[in-house]
């Protein structure tokens, strides 16, 4: 039996779940979230305890991957729907700055020209200062995607540490070629 997907999710009281063969909808006070169910784990809400109980049809490998896997999901829907996701990035560069203006997110980060990257829906993105970002939601899966994508536009560098890197990662720094002598 799967370790995670045994536990049961609990249900916070603002938060209703709406159960269907294929699909799971959460609502709560941040917004509504829709998981499409496979059919190799069925989802029971207890509504005396407060809880979301998942199982699997078999012990096949995809069913027993799935079980945690769904149970996963479900509590993340619960905590995005309560108290949402917030990823922070921070832009280090002489000249490089960000800004959000008309649902674009627009990077300044040593290219040619300026990096426009469309806001999704559902998500929140706002800049503190122009070397700070901050994108909140509650999809976990779509705030770290977008989170990733403004990343790659320009990833930290080794040799002086320049780019679009997380609130507290550490980047690794290489001694240059002058190192040598």
């Amino acid at each position: 039996m799967s370790r995670i997907g045994k536990q049961p999710v609990p249900l916070p009281s603002n938060v209703k779940i709406d159960v269907k063969p294929d699909k799971v909808t959460v609502e709560g006070p941040l917004g509504k979230l829709d998981w499409d169910l496979r059919p190799e784990v069925s989802v029971a809400v207890d509504a005396d305890k407060k809880e979301v109980v998942i199982a699997r049809k078999d012990d096949s490998r995809l069913s027993r991957a799935l079980h945690g896997l769904t149970r996963a999901v479900i509590s993340n829907m619960v905590e995005g729907v309560t108290k949402g996701y917030e990823k922070k990035l921070e832009i280090v560069g002489v000249g490089y700055l960000a800004a959000v203006q008309k649902g674009m997110l627009q990077l300044r980060v040593g290219f040619a020209n300026e990096v426009h990257l469309p806001i999704p829906a559902g998500l929140t993105v706002t800049c503190p200062d122009q070397t700070h970002v901050v994108i909140k939601g509650s999809d976990k899966q779509l705030v770290g995607q977008f989170a990733a994508e403004a990343r790659a536009v320009r990833k930290p560098e080794p040799y002086k540490g320049k780019g679009i890197r997380y609130d507290g990662e550490v980047v690794r720094r290489k001694a240059g070629k002058a190192m040598t002598k």
